[in-house]
């Protein structure tokens, strides 16, 4: 059974469940576990040469995160919350992605005011990748 706390920590850890998951099915599974415990999320695939998509995952996370509903589509200030979240999530794992190509998931969560957003990806190629996790986190 899945446990998450209603708090930062909490959030965080639904975002990174979100972030690992393999499957859209699983991501479903997750996503309604957490509901139960009223924190929304959010997940989206990406993938691409680091350098020129730190931006369309960004985008990307915004776009999810709206989609789904962890975040209102007329509010600035929680578009920019999760922008920030991912840029800072992003930034943790720069120095190992810096011109190589990434490939992964980006998960969102969100609890009350509390805004997590985890990167989950692999840097590199086909068998020799390195896999990395960022985190970021905002209040708004």
């Amino acid at each position: 059974m899945l446990q998450v706390t209603r708090d930062s920590r909490g959030v965080a850890k639904a975002a990174i469940l979100l972030a690992m998951t393999s499957t859209r099915e699983e991501e479903g599974q997750i996503k309604e576990l957490l509901l139960r415990e009223e924190i929304r999320g959010a997940a989206v695939d990406f993938g691409g040469e680091f350098n020129t998509s730190v931006m369309r995952m960004v985008e990307r996370a915004v776009v999810a995160a709206k989609r789904e509903h962890v975040i209102s589509a007329e509010m600035h200030r929680e578009e920019g919350a999760v922008a920030g979240a991912t840029r800072e999530a992003i930034s943790q794992v720069s120095t190992k992605a810096f011109g190589l190509p990434v490939g992964g998931k980006i998960g969102v969560a969100r609890w009350g005011e509390h805004v997590a957003v985890a990167v989950f990806f692999g840097v590199g190629l086909t068998h020799l990748n390195e896999i990395c996790v960022g985190m970021g986190h905002r209040s708004l």
